[in-house]
């Protein structure tokens, strides 16, 4: 038997490499490569080889000898560091005051140049010792090359010394001289606040913890005092000039050579310290302020000065105000300058000369003070419309309370309801004469826009029906349209109740012209009366009837005419009753004097009394007493037309005395030398256009007593809808809905509930707070 021995396998023994290049030495390793990164620091970077020096750091770090390369690294940056600092910047330092505004220029260079030679080094040191970064430098956590050299710059440059304290006082200094007019080289702080905004300390950028904080301060000092020194030295525009010019120029530095970050900052201190506080005072400069600027038409000026005010909080608020009493200011010298003039004097009286010879002074504006007062309005409303519009960009803020400062002013004169309807009536009668359709609308318009800041509106309304019943009645309209077009302007403003019964006046204007043509027919089948007539019958409840307290007897050859066609009349209309109102009428009369005959257009009252003086001889005269007896016209209308008659540019009646007023003193006999080149006269009644105080005291009376009628309908509508209300929801309520024609005072709601629960249409609760609406 035969036996194998079995053999194991043997392990094979590795063997250590062979070493082919000369061995590791730390020393000759970093001798050479410090060597090498001196030369980079010094700019002889273009001899060496990338590759050698990269190899001894790889071969540092790779041999375990990455706390000497970075430490010996620490130490070359720190020394190049402080060789720079010796060499450059120490030396540009400013040794005084003025070389501290003058020479901080050559620091801010120094600094820069310091700075692109230490970073270009550490750029290239970074390249070779990336294998550092990316071994040795991970695993111990610590600064990479570039965030290294940026540490060091800090420690050793920045934070040496005075050197940030200098750095700092040179930027402000540059600023400073910049602010104060001269010129500054802007790249030199640019460069400057660039390195602050690289460098970083615990994440906070330098410029952010260092310069920004006394940069701020410093701008703060200086605008506070050259805000007081601008209020003081310049007027409204200047000033508005130069603030603007700040925000701009502050603007364009923090963006071109600061931080676009502080921007804002500095735009804050502008508004807080030159423009806030200030604001009153500019806009209310007594010889260059807001008043100045728009009488001046300065646009670009308002403009400036809107978008400065706006860009504040206080500043709208301050502009509002301003306008509001500028308004008010002008709209007090518009009310005081009309209201100074006595309308009876200057309409009715006249201004009589010492010898009583009647002739009136030449007035200064040939416009009434009513045409005059709503013209001044609307040129004043035309001007702050411009200004809103084209400087002030149309903002509703400053829409509402340049309306409301007109509210206020025009409703401060008592008279505004009647002047506004005089100038319609004045425009409507003559004024609109020859205009386009454009230009009539445009008139409209404005005469609407005025009427709307009216809070009486139903004064309003009793004027201008007075007015207009006028303007039908002796067809003196510019046109049937325009007076339509007017109605519907008001219909839309205030609803058709407002404008019913002006229209029912159209409606009876436009039935009497078919009657007249029914009666002409009639009078063709009839013996006709010796006087022909033409009648407009006027419905009681449309037109004002203020003028049937005048009554007047007129000859039986009138009485004729008017009997005759009040037969006709209501022989068609049975239940129905004229009453003459003999004061709204006119008459076409041809009177012979002396050396012609002439055909006169005067009111019928002038009628009544000129036949009086029909069978007299020339010598003959009758006292004012006698023509007020034969005539039983009331006082004021008789002196009025006798005035028209004796008193008047066509003198048909002469006066004793000679004069402009009428007295009850005075006689008067027919002018049978008047002579006229003119065959048809018109003779004008001399009237006061403008109510007097007694007259506007008994419209006024009118008027509440209207009122009275018209808070009682609104209370029951209310109460007839709701059934039951407070007293305090019920006056809310009515306020509300009566505040489109007046504004009611809550006593008089309240004393018509009270006069309401009298007449049982309301009872009153048992909580006494509340009511009731009884059926």
């Amino acid at each position: 038997m035969s036996t194998s021995a079995i053999r194991r396998p043997t392990k094979k023994q590795i063997k250590v490499p062979k070493k082919y290049g000369p061995e590791f030495s730390v020393d000759s390793t970093w001798a050479q490569l410090s060597r090498n990164i001196r030369e980079i620091q010094h700019s002889n970077a273009h001899n060496l080889s990338f590759e050698e020096n990269h190899r001894y750091g790889y071969n540092m770090v790779l041999n375990r000898q990455g706390n000497a390369l970075y430490n010996g690294l620490k130490d070359l940056v720190r020394e190049h560091l402080k060789e720079l600092a010796d060499a450059h910047i120490f030396p540009a330092f400013p040794v005084s005051e003025e070389q501290q505004t003058h020479e901080g220029e050559v620091l801010l260079k120094a600094l820069r140049k310091v700075w692109d030679d230490h970073t270009s080094s550490m750029t290239k040191i970074g390249q070779i010792l990336k294998y550092m970064d990316r071994v040795y430098v991970r695993q111990q956590s610590l600064l990479e090359t570039w965030d290294l050299g940026l540490d060091l710059f800090i420690k050793n440059i920045i934070q040496r010394d005075r050197i940030q304290g200098v750095l700092i006082t040179a930027i402000l200094n540059q600023i400073r001289y910049e602010r104060e007019g001269y010129t500054v080289n802007q790249a030199a702080v640019q460069s400057c606040v660039d390195v602050f905004l690289r460098l970083r300390i615990d994440g906070v950028t330098i410029y952010k913890r260092e310069l920004e904080p006394v940069l701020l301060e410093q701008t703060t000092s200086f605008y506070q005092e050259e805000g007081k020194t601008l209020v003081q030295s310049c007027d409204a525009p200047q000033f508005l000039k130069k603030v603007e010019r700040r925000f701009e120029e502050e603007d364009l530095r923090a963006h071109h050579y600061l931080a676009s970050q502080t921007a804002p900052a500095i735009e804050q201190i502008l508004k807080d310290h030159l423009l806030t506080p200030h604001l009153s005072d500019v806009i209310s400069k007594p010889q260059s302020g807001l008043d100045i600027m728009i009488d001046s038409d300065k646009i670009r000026e308002l403009r400036r000065l809107y978008r400065l005010y706006t860009s504040v909080p206080t500043g709208l608020a301050i502009l509002k105000k301003a306008l509001k009493d500028s308004i008010t200011s002008r709209g007090k010298a518009i009310n005081e300058n009309a209201l100074g003039t006595d309308p009876v004097e200057g309409a009715e009286r006249g201004d009589t000369d010492p010898k009583g010879k009647g002739k009136a002074k030449a007035p200064m504006n040939t416009l009434t003070p009513a045409t005059e007062w709503v013209q001044r309005v609307l040129e004043l409303k035309d001007r702050f419309d411009h200004v809103w519009r084209d400087a002030f960009r149309s903002d509703r803020d400053v829409e509402v309370a340049t309306n409301e400062a007109f509210e206020s002013f025009i409703n401060q004169n008592d008279k505004c309801s009647e002047f506004l309807s005089l100038f319609i009536d004045d425009n409507l009668r003559r004024g609109l004469k020859g205009k386009t359709d454009t230009e009539i609308a445009a008139v409209l318009d404005k005469t609407i826009t005025v009427f709307r800041y009216v809070t009486e509106k139903d004064v309003f309304e009793r004027y201008y029906k007075g007015h207009l019943s006028k303007r039908l009645l002796q067809s003196r309209s510019v046109s049937e349209d325009t007076e339509r077009e007017m109605l519907s302007r008001l219909k839309v403003e205030c609803g058709y109740q407002f404008t019913q019964k002006l229209e029912g006046m159209f409606n009876d204007i436009k039935l009497s012209a078919e009657a007249m043509e029914i009666y002409q027919t009639y009078l063709a089948k009839t013996t006709p009366p010796e006087v022909p007539i033409n009648v407009i019958v006027m419905t009681s409840t449309y037109w004002p009837m203020s003028h049937s307290a005048s009554p007047c007897n007129i000859s039986p050859l009138l009485a004729k005419s008017c009997q005759s066609f009040e037969q006709f009349y209501l022989s068609r209309h049975s239940g129905r009753r004229l009453t003459w109102q003999y004061g709204l009428g006119n008459a076409d009369v041809r009177v012979r004097f002396k050396t012609r005959s002439h055909d006169l257009s005067v009111s019928t009252f002038a009628l009544v009394i000129l036949l009086l003086f029909a069978d007299l001889g020339d010598s003959d005269f009758l006292t004012y007493s006698e023509i007020k007896e034969a005539t039983s016209i009331v006082d004021n209308e008789l002196k009025r037309h006798l005035q028209s008659l004796a008193c008047g540019k066509f003198k048909i009646l002469k006066k004793h005395p000679p004069g402009r007023d009428v007295d009850d003193d005075d006689s008067f006999s027919f002018n049978n030398d008047f002579t006229c080149s003119m065959q048809k006269i018109k003779i004008a009644t001399v009237s006061s256009k403008i109510e007097t105080t007694q007259e506007r005291k008994e419209t006024r009376d009118r008027i509440d007593e209207e009122r009275k009628h018209q808070v009682d309908a609104c209370i029951v509508r209310i109460m007839k809808d709701r059934k039951h209300m407070t007293h305090i929801d019920l006056v809310n309520e009515a306020i509300r809905q009566l505040t489109g024609r007046f504004n009611p005072e809550p006593i008089l709601i309240k004393r018509r509930i009270e006069n309401l629960i009298e007449r049982e249409y309301l009872e009153r609760c048992e909580d006494r707070k509340s009511y009731n609406y009884l059926a």
